[in-house]
């Protein structure tokens, strides 16, 4: 009803890391939510005479950051995790994408909830997904993964993945996996059609999202930015990942991945990539010079020994950069708040060694960035007045972190913080670091019988 008096949640006493433009942090401080955005943010007691009051939560022990961003994911794989354990990513796509190739919306739902479920209890409040397998007459898979997000109640970008040259024209995944050139983007664009939506706190974007260089045409990826541009929403995709992958590019198009993309209009502001590991000088100034944006998935790329990504390069050229747990099947653990940490120690591997990224930079990375990637940057990714009320109170008290006196330092650096509470669009979805929207011993079992019966339909059409 119009002019209905907010509902507000107070929390206090807590540490506060906003990430805002000055990286303002406050050693004690409050938030006050009202309805779904936040209504204020700073020092000490939140201010007296707050009507409408509905809970108050007193964040003693615990440091509140803006919700953790995902950029990259393919929740499927969620049904495939343990597999394919010492292999190239070449060799761990030929050994799974036929068993990918079998699943249905069944199994697409299940392995969606894991993979949020997992999400949500670390941290994370706006989840993305590239979903780009769609055999014929599996149902509606990327429905399965929207009708799962909202019953959680996370924030969410499904990318509408696509395929079009399979094994018969030199791809890697089995030709009944993929789709036509016109199917593809007609589903698609159907899709955004029905599902996306672009206003201010929406909880639904739709991203356009060819797989991968090696997995479909150049036609698909010169038409699908056409489409994703026609529609005002956002490109995505898989890019620069390895050297086998470099190497294909070269064979195959006489170029490398950023020129090859470049070419076929999919670099830009409105455009996201995965990995990005095998970036030269020239690559990351093209990138820096279109404003493409990088999901960076540190586990899955040491899993499937692909490399270090050139992530403060990337930061230092202007890049936006965010992070992501990429497939179950490739980061088994499904959780984003350990890739703060293992974008941290693995970066320092690297030339830059300890100057490579801060405490403070990995936490960027897993929210602002994040949000920068996602084009929500203006909603999302730092917790100021006026944005939308998603935020997490990290308990940092325990024997775990309690003797780091640096809280950002103990949630970075330290063991994986419990998350006391989580609210998304100022609705709890975790309190004591459990779901509370759905039953986390269902989803824990429908997964188990779901990856069972992906096994037993896999190995009876072997």
């Amino acid at each position: 009803m119009a002019g209905t008096a907010p509902e507000r949640i107070v929390i206090e006493n807590c540490a506060i890391a906003t990430v805002d433009a000055e990286d303002t942090e406050y050693a004690t401080g409050h938030i006050v939510v009202a309805d779904h955005v936040i209504e204020s943010v700073g020092p000490g007691a939140a201010p007296e005479g707050l009507q409408h009051v509905v809970r108050r939560v007193d964040g003693t022990g615990h440091l509140a950051t803006p919700g953790l961003v995902n950029t990259h994911h393919h929740f499927y794989q969620w049904l495939t995790r343990g597999l394919a354990q010492d292999c190239n990513l070449f060799n761990w796509l030929v050994t799974l994408y036929p068993v990918w190739a079998r699943i249905d919306e069944e199994m697409v739902y299940s392995a969606a909830q894991g993979s949020l479920g997992m999400m949500a209890r670390g941290g994370v409040t706006t989840a993305m997904d590239h979903h780009y397998v769609f055999p014929r007459g599996s149902g509606d898979l990327l429905g399965a993964e929207i009708r799962a997000a909202r019953e959680m109640g996370v924030r969410f970008t499904a990318a509408r993945g696509s395929m079009d040259r399979g094994e018969s024209h030199g791809g890697l995944p089995p030709d009944f996996a993929v789709e036509t050139l016109e199917v593809a983007l007609a589903e698609t664009e159907a899709a955004i059609d029905t599902h996306h939506d672009a206003s201010f706190g929406s909880m639904l974007h739709i991203a356009a999202a060819p797989c991968s260089p090696f997995s479909v045409t150049t036609e698909l990826l010169r038409e699908a930015a056409v489409l994703a541009r026609r529609k005002g929403v956002r490109l995505h995709t898989h890019g620069s990942e390895t050297v086998e992958e470099e190497k294909f590019c070269h064979e195959l198009f006489g170029m490398g991945p950023t020129d090859y993309f470049e070419s076929t209009g999919y670099l830009g502001a409105d455009v996201w990539m995965a990995h990005c590991v095998h970036m030269n000088d020239s690559d990351i100034a093209a990138f820096a010079r279109t404003g493409t944006g990088v999901a960076h998935c540190p586990s899955s790329n040491a899993r499937l020994a692909a490399g270090i990504a050139r992530v403060p390069d990337l930061l230092a050229a202007g890049v936006p950069v965010g992070l992501g747990v990429d497939g179950t099947a490739s980061n088994e653990s499904g959780e984003l708040h350990t890739e703060l940490r293992n974008a941290l120690l693995i970066n320092r591997l690297g030339r830059h060694r300890e100057n490579a990224l801060n405490a403070r930079q990995a936490l960027r990375l897993g929210t602002f960035g994040g949000a920068q990637v996602l084009g929500r940057a203006a909603e999302i990714g730092s917790l100021e007045n006026g944005k939308l009320a998603d935020l997490v109170l990290w308990k940092l008290d325990g024997i775990g972190h309690s003797s780091i006196a640096d809280p950002v330092a103990a949630l970075v650096f330290g063991a994986a913080a419990p998350v006391t509470l989580s609210l998304v669009n100022g609705k709890t979805v975790v309190e004591d670091h459990h779901l509370t929207t759905v039953d986390e011993d269902a989803i824990a079992r429908g997964t188990r019988d779901q990856a069972q019966r992906l096994a037993r339909i896999a190995a009876g059409a072997s």
